[in-house]
């Protein structure tokens, strides 16, 4: 499970107001929830994007702290997709980054710079 942080000044809330409904217009049906870190996330069970095997969303409430998006997407083995299916991989990526984009209000390069700054805050003094 990874997680976003959003843009300076701004909330997940403010940015994703129905984050069901959003989840929905990407990625498909709602089928279940799951519990992280104390906060239920959506679940799609069956996306519509073949590429994608299951996907779990949703906002992680931290106490004293900004909200941030959890997100892990489940991808089919390449070697296990139709060839028709294969065309779908570039929609699949589309789909993610557009999603990412809109609840984090970052791109991939600052959202993979930001991941890069956390590893770098996170490693050990030598």
């Amino acid at each position: 499970m990874k997680e976003y942080k959003m843009r300076r000044g701004e909330t997940l809330e403010e940015r994703i107001p129905d984050m069901k409904a959003t989840v929905e217009d990407y990625f498909g049906p709602i089928t279940d929830t799951e519990e992280f870190k104390g906060s239920d996330l959506y679940v799609v069970g069956e996306p519509k994007n073949p590429v994608f095997t299951r996907i779990v969303a949703g906002a992680v409430k931290y106490c004293g702290k900004k909200d941030k998006l959890a997100v892990n997407f489940e991808e089919a083995d390449p070697a296990d997709l139709a060839p028709e299916d294969l065309e779908a991989a570039g929609e699949a990526v589309s789909a993610k980054n557009d999603f990412l984009l809109e609840a984090t209000g970052r791109d991939a390069k600052s959202r993979r710079d930001s991941m890069k700054r956390a590893v770098e805050d996170d490693a050990p003094d030598v």
